[in-house]
């Protein structure tokens, strides 16, 4: 989809406060409310915008450990079934295909090391499937941002 200075600029503005009302866009942009809503809505419908999300502190939730998960499955054929058992697991945030070793890498949030590790030994491990794991602990996050619009 093509994109123009206008819709650059509301991204923008978006992107710093989703919470920013259309008015405060309009007068900053300087064009009218109603096209701000008609272009917003014409993002959406082509996809650009792939939605309008809260973001929860997870420290502030009590959950400190975040890790990445290199997951081994035995079989190419039991990808989906594991797959399925996956997302039932709440804890389990992402989930990738990827090139390499491991079969997905999967990234979870967690109350502690403790709780991590009865997740993979009570939960991810005894999926059928699952062959065995490696485990990264993030220490701390350095970068959180969303894509740039050249």
């Amino acid at each position: 989809m093509k994109i123009d200075g206008i819709d650059k600029q509301i991204l923008l503005e978006l992107t710093n406060n989703s919470r920013m009302p259309i008015l405060e866009i309009s007068r900053k942009i300087g064009i009218s409310g109603a096209a701000i809503h008609q272009r917003l809505r014409k993002l959406e419908k082509s996809d650009l915008i792939s939605g309008h999300h809260l973001k929860l502190n997870p420290k502030a939730l009590g959950y400190s450990t975040l890790a990445f998960i290199g997951v081994y499955f035995d079989k190419a054929e039991k990808n989906k079934e594991a797959i399925k058992a996956m997302k039932k697991i709440p804890q389990i945030l992402e989930c990738h295909y990827t090139t390499g070793n491991w079969s997905v890498l999967i990234k979870v949030l967690c109350r502690n090391n403790e709780d991590l590790m009865l997740l993979l030994n009570k939960q991810i491990q005894s999926i059928e499937g699952v062959s065995r794991t490696e485990t990264f602990i993030s220490l701390e996050q350095q970068i959180d941002r969303q894509i740039t619009i050249n």
